[in-house]
């Protein structure tokens, strides 16, 4: 026996087709049971990824088939050729009952209850910040729920309700605004009355409010003066006037408080006299 005549050892095809020879050999079984043509290798590349012939569900199945024919499908999970076909798809979650929608829905809302999630909007905006009768106002006319707006009426009732209640007071609101503009800002008539209308309180309310403060833009204006003069008295008299009365003329003080204010701080800063810090009611 010549070292040619050795036989070769067999190929064992990984994608589950059947060896050469298996034809000729009858290898676990005989020839008569095996197909009279054996799948080429290109076609059992492909059936690896589409393979119409059913794949058996156990051995047994296939014995009982009475054919010899080696299914040729799809690779296993963990095969590489498998790449992200492998992996499963995420799936959708289902949705709760309260979660479906109801497509009917839209346009058919209660009234009354059109209304209390108005209401509750309203309160909401409340407690981050007082609102003028006006601005509640603008907040309920905007609202919408399902492409529907609360009727004229149904804002009147709110207001009426929640003035009745204290939640809108635009005297009180009124009050609280005069009270920051003068301690925390220095403001003086015109800057107050200016801040109260662009919250759109009323003429009247605004007039009463104003009417309660005492009359001492004077006093108020030297108290921002004498302040602000701790820094600007580094700077030439001249630009220093300049700066200080911009500055007083944008707090709303008028023409002639703010030239009588200048010429008195200007003065005891030139001076070098201090003043005494008494206020005379």
């Amino acid at each position: 026996m010549n070292a040619d005549d050795e036989p070769l050892a067999p190929v064992i095809p990984l994608f589950g087709g059947r060896r050469k020879g298996d034809e000729s050999t009858g290898l676990g079984g005989d020839a008569e049971a095996a197909p009279s043509q054996a799948t080429p290798e290109a076609e059992l590349w492909r059936s690896t990824w589409a393979s119409s012939s059913p794949r058996p569900s156990s051995h047994a199945d296939a014995a009982q088939s009475g054919s010899r024919e080696t299914y040729a499908g799809t690779p296993s999970e963990r095969h590489p050729a498998r790449g992200a076909a492998g992996r499963s798809a995420p799936r959708l979650r289902a949705l709760a009952a309260h979660e479906e929608f109801d497509g009917g829905a839209a346009g058919s809302a209660d009234p009354e209850e059109l209304k209390k999630a108005a209401e509750e909007i309203l309160v909401r905006r409340l407690r981050t910040r007082s609102l003028s009768v006006s601005e509640a106002r603008l907040v309920l006319r905007g609202f919408e729920r399902d492409e529907l707006r609360l009727a004229p009426e149904q804002i009147d009732e709110v207001i009426d309700d929640f003035c009745r209640r204290g939640y809108l007071d635009d005297a009180l609101l009124a009050g609280h605004l005069i009270t920051s503009g003068v301690e925390r800002k220095g403001q003086g008539r015109v800057a107050l009355s200016r801040a109260l209308a662009q919250r759109g309180i009323p003429r009247e309310v605004i007039d009463a409010a104003l009417g309660d403060l005492p009359d001492d833009d004077v006093e108020r204006a030297l108290e921002f003066a004498r302040t602000k003069m701790r820094s600007l008295g580094r700077l030439d008299p001249e630009t220093a006037k300049r700066r200080l009365s911009g500055q007083l003329a944008r707090r709303g003080y008028s023409g002639g408080v703010v030239s009588s204010v200048i010429r008195t701080v200007m003065g005891e800063h030139s001076s070098g006299r201090r003043p005494s810090g008494v206020r005379f009611e």
